[in-house]
């Protein structure tokens, strides 16, 4: 899954070589950080969260499939 939200975010950025996703496993929870150029901070978030919101849905999505939780913060 931390693939899928590095292919994600380097598709909607200007600078995909500053792209870092970082995986952090909790108890029972995947929480992934996503780390974009300060310039590319409005396109991953997009007008009103629309874009991020998008990212949580599909990453959820993926993480149901597998029967587990997680989360994405975006810094």
């Amino acid at each position: 899954m931390k693939e899928l939200v590095e292919i994600l975010a380097k598709s909607l950025v200007d600078n995909p070589d500053q792209v870092v996703v970082k995986e952090i496993v909790e108890a029972n929870e995947l929480r992934y950080e996503l780390n974009v150029a300060e310039t590319d901070m409005g396109k991953v978030i997009g007008k009103q969260g629309r874009i991020a919101k998008a990212l949580r849905i599909v990453l959820k999505a993926a993480a149901n499939k597998e029967q587990k939780r997680v989360s994405l913060d975006i810094v």
